[in-house]
């Protein structure tokens, strides 16, 4: 915990108090903090203007990221027939019909993304206990309810991530891996601050991004001009 803490204050000393800092210097001072001894993610976290409460204040979507995230994403289908076969030929890891629906309902989720056909639906829709939970279910707001599988399993294995509101108006995504050079982080980041822009709600008012901030696994927040940012997308709001 000790050298936890050593490096833990030595990235925090690295930070102006109460400054906010453009995306690029955020990206840099985040790859110039000391490291853990493993390739931590970068994330990147929102607190938006809205009341998740009300049905028309949801924030939600999917982006693919132009660099990835830096890890393998194991992609589960539910389909049959030919959109079997597709989602085989595009490299799902897990294909099946009524078969892989009582193998999850079994409690097996050892996958990260989950897409299905909309005629196997009716099945699937039986799992939300189980991937509800997770964030597992299928949906076709985000691309995942869909006969296209093929286009499906190729932009989640390329990095696609999703978002989603939480109960206190927060959004946390991630954005790749430290080791990523800060182009392509700042890509990332910026693919992710433009779909969630485009995802404003046009019930929200005032302020609509509050706050930004960038991290790593273990190291301290970096906060982003969060109204900088939104000039940058007047148009798209």
């Amino acid at each position: 915990m000790a050298k936890l803490n050593k490096r833990y204050d030595a990235a925090t000393k690295k930070l102006e108090p109460e400054k906010h800092y453009t995306l690029d210097e955020a990206v840099r001072l985040i790859k110039d903090m000391p490291g853990a001894k493993f390739d931590e993610s970068v994330d990147i976290s929102f607190r938006l203007g809205v009341d998740p409460k009300h049905a028309d204040q949801m924030v939600r979507g999917a982006v693919v990221l132009p660099h990835g995230i830096g890890k393998t994403v194991r992609v589960a289908v539910f389909a049959k027939g030919d959109k079997d076969r597709e989602a085989r030929e595009a490299g799902a890891d897990t294909v099946g019909a009524e078969d892989l629906v009582e193998k999850v309902q079994g409690g097996w989720t050892d996958f990260d993304t989950a897409i299905a056909t909309p005629d196997l639906m009716g099945q699937v829709g039986r799992l939300g206990k189980v991937l509800g939970p997770r964030g597992l279910m299928p949906n076709p707001k985000l691309g995942t309810v869909t006969f296209d599988v093929s286009k499906a399993v190729r932009e989640a294995k390329a990095g696609k991530v999703e978002f989603r509101v939480d109960k206190a108006g927060n959004i946390h995504t991630p954005v790749g891996k430290k080791s990523f050079t800060p182009e392509n982080i700042q890509a990332n980041a910026m693919a992710v601050i433009e779909a969630i822009v485009r995802a404003k709600p046009s019930a929200a008012k005032g302020t609509y991004l509050r706050t930004v901030t960038m991290s790593t696994t273990m190291g301290p927040g970096v906060t982003i001009d969060a109204a900088a940012l939104a000039n940058l997308f007047k148009k798209a709001v």
